[in-house]
């Protein structure tokens, strides 16, 4: 079957199936089991990149697990990272507005409250969504 003809069956594209042949991407969970269905292998035997032995597949599973679980906690602290790189852009960014905003009228108190409202709301939500991610990987 070629790349094509198996990328039609699953879904994808022929150039999808060639990126994972290479190991520079990871077939989605749907796509290593409609794979395992297509060829008749577990989806172990397909993250291994061979047929096992039945002696053999408890211990490939245990490290396609603890693969899969360092890429996932990978990926995690990348999340937070970045948030924690937004908090502090917004941060900084509603100080300096505050900073070079003048009281001097009601006009400009009023934005001075809603910069400091948009700020609160920014970095309440990007800390909520780095506890919602958090929760959800257990």
């Amino acid at each position: 079957m070629t790349q094509e003809q198996l990328g039609e069956r699953i879904g994808v594209t022929n150039k999808t199936v060639s990126r994972w042949e290479t190991g520079n991407y990871m077939p989605p969970v749907e796509c290593l089991e409609l794979l395992s269905n297509i060829y008749q292998i577990s989806i172990n035997e397909i993250l291994a990149g061979e047929r096992l032995a039945d002696e053999k597949i408890k211990e490939i599973a245990d490290e396609n697990i603890a693969s899969v679980l360092g890429e996932l906690q990978k990926e995690n602290q990348k999340f937070e990272n970045r948030m924690l790189v937004v908090l502090a852009i917004t941060t900084f960014l509603t100080i300096a507005i505050l900073f070079m905003l003048p009281l001097n009228n009601v006009k400009n108190i009023a934005v001075f409250v809603m910069v400091i409202a948009m700020g609160f709301i920014s970095n309440t939500l990007n800390i909520v969504a780095v506890a919602a991610k958090k929760e959800s990987n257990g």
